[in-house]
This record gives structure tokens, C-alpha cells and sequence, in this order.
């Protein structure tokens, strides 16, 4: 491996024009080569971030010998067949969220990774925001005193497309692996692995899920209410509740600038912080400096994690009358 860190981004779609232009302030890493179903559409993509290499099919870039790190971008059923293919290849991955579409699908991947002790990490920049960083300081430093319950809201209202990703169940449409994902991501970093979750929720006609609402129940009482949704504009802010005080996550939550620190008896503490490009950055150092330096995943966002916001993903979508696959003929 070179001393820069070289990334492959599988899947040039929406998100992934947004990570890749950040590579701009990250040092010792570049996108060197990007992958689509369709060699036009990969080829406009490098054009238009100055990649080397170009490649209409997923399985060739995974046979690149010239690229240490695959950004798996594609739609969430096809997450675990590419990322098992490139493990199996020796490449270190960043896959985004949601991870895979089912349980069973991201504990394979997972297994495959710590067998193979390759760096793998779910591409959950809201753990990474700076704002992010300093609630859990404030949190750890006991600020609040004792978490002992979480509120958050996320949700869009794009026009109903029954052949748009976002609404497609084979292309893992829904609002919960879209958005909802970040609710309960962000439940889970403050509150742990949950016992219990009662999920209700409605569905498009097309079979994927419209919207969600969660409680999720911890140990000792401690509980989460959460909403996401597909089909109505939520604001987007999160709060913490401790035995000491509350914190606001201001709009929207899962990129924040600003959270504002309640103490109980003391007046709001606002603070501000700004990520550094257009935020997804943080996750990128966090990457490339966790493959330089051997280590297998993140301690920010750990595979427990994933594995845990999967397995309460897929219980939720179950509940409300949603059962994901995964596409194990993404790479054929």
C-alpha cells in the first residue's frame, strides 16, 4: 500500500458527488477510480471530479489492484454482495448507510471483515460532526448527569415516484434504511444496544415504508422516541435528557452546527461548531487514518454498532409490515 490512501467510489450516485468532492481537505487520501452499471454515467463522474479511472461494471473496480479503500455508495440491498466481494479482494471499505438491508446480511459482512481484519466502517458522518463530538464531551464530562432518554425527528416529503430509489422496496426504499437510519444511530451511540422496540408505521403503494414512529426501550428503564418519515417534513432536532440538565441538537440533527447545553439551575450554554468541507470529511480521515494504521474499524462508529442499528432497523420494518433482501446479483 502507498503512503496516500487510494479510494474507489462504487456507485456515483447523489451522495456520492457530495463525499467525493471533500477529498479536497482530506490529506494523504484521493478517489482515484469510480464504478456504475453504466460506463457512461461512471465516466461523466470522473469527469467531473477528476478521477483516473473509470468502470462500468462493480466487479471491476473491485479487482483494481490500485485502490486501498472502496466507498460503496449503490443503492442498500447491494451493500453486502460488494462488500463481500472486495473483502474477499483485500480492500478496506466505508459502506454507507444504511449498512446492508437486513440483519442477516450486515452480520455476513461483519463476520467476513473481522475474518479477513480488514478495516471496515459504516458511513455514518452524523457520529463525526464536530457539534456530534462535543455533546458527547459535554455528555461524558457529566454534564447533564445520566442519559436517560433520547427524542429525535427526521423526515422529507419528496414526491411520490413509485420507481425512485427512495420508494422502490427492491432497491431498499423506505424511510427507515434512508432516513431513519440516522434516528436510531444516534439513539443508539447515547443510550447503547436496546431490549425492546415497538415500531407503528404506514406504507406507500408500493410496499416500502412511509413513515415510523419508535419507542425504543434500554436497560433500566432508559427509552428512546423516535420518528422518521418519507412522507411529511419533520424539523429534524434531537434532544438529550439526563438527571442534570437536557441538550438540544438543533436542526437538523444529523449534520448539526449547534446544540445548546440546559444545565439545571444555570442559563443555556450555546455552542457552535462547523465541520470542516461539507462535513462528510470526518469520516473520510477517520477512514484513511484507521487503514494506515492498521486497525480494523472505528471506535467512533464500531461494527457493535452497526450491527445493533441493523438488527432494531429490521425488527421496526418487520413490525410495520416491511421485509428488506438483499441483491445478490449486483456483481454478475
Amino acid at each position: 500500500m502507498s503512503n496516500e490512501i487510494r479510494w474507489g467510489v462504487v456507485g456515483p450516485g447523489r451522495i456520492a458527488e457530495k463525499v467525493v468532492a471533500d477529498f479536497a481537505v482530506v490529506d494523504g487520501a484521493r478517489s482515484v477510480a469510480v464504478a456504475s452499471r453504466s460506463l457512461e454515467r461512471a465516466e461523466g463522474f470522473a469527469a467531473r471530479h477528476g478521477l483516473d479511472r473509470a468502470y462500468g461494471s462493480y466487479a471491476e473496480i473491485v479487482a483494481d489492484p490500485d485502490v486501498d479503500v472502496l466507498y460503496v455508495a449503490t443503492p442498500h440491498p447491494q451493500h453486502h454482495a460488494v462488500a463481500l466481494a472486495a473483502l474477499d479482494a483485500g480492500k478496506a471499505l466505508l459502506v454507507e448507510k444504511a449498512f446492508t438491508a437486513t440483519t442477516a446480511g450486515a452480520t455476513e459482512v461483519v463476520d467476513r471483515a473481522r475474518a479477513t481484519g480488514l478495516f471496515v466502517m459504516e458511513a455514518m458522518w452524523t457520529r463525526f460532526q464536530p457539534a456530534v463530538v462535543a455533546l458527547r464531551e459535554l455528555i461524558a464530562d457529566g454534564a447533564i448527569g445520566e442519559v436517560r432518554s433520547v427524542q429525535a425527528d427526521l423526515g422529507i416529503a419528496p414526491e411520490y415516484d413509485p420507481a425512485d430509489r427512495l420508494f422502490d422496496l427492491a432497491l431498499g426504499g423506505g424511510a427507515l434504511l434512508d432516513v431513519g437510519v440516522y434516528v436510531v444511530s444516534f439513539a443508539q451511540m447515547l443510550l447503547g444496544t436496546p431490549e425492546r422496540v415497538l415500531a407503528t408505521g404506514s406504507l406507500f403503494p408500493s410496499g416500502a415504508d412511509a413513515d415510523a414512529q419508535l419507542l425504543v426501550e434500554f436497560a433500566d428503564g432508559r427509552a428512546a422516541t423516535l420518528m422518521t418519515s418519507l412522507r411529511t417534513a419533520l424539523p429534524g432536532q434531537a434532544r438529550v435528557f439526563g438527571t442534570a440538565g437536557w441538550i438540544d441538537v438543533l436542526p437538523r440533527f444529523h449534520h448539526p452546527d449547534t446544540i445548546v447545553l440546559h444545565r439545571v439551575g444555570a442559563e443555556p450554554e450555546t455552542i457552535t461548531r462547523r465541520p470542516l468541507g461539507a462535513g462528510y470529511a470526518h469520516e473520510l480521515i477517520e477512514v484513511t487514518d484507521g487503514v494506515r494504521a492498521g486497525r480494523t474499524e472505528s471506535a467512533v462508529m464500531p461494527l457493535a454498532d452497526t450491527l445493533a442499528v441493523q438488527a432494531l432497523l429490521g425488527e421496526a420494518a418487520e413490525q410495520i409490515g416491511v421485509r428488506h433482501a438483499e441483491d445478490t446479483r449486483v456483481l454478475g
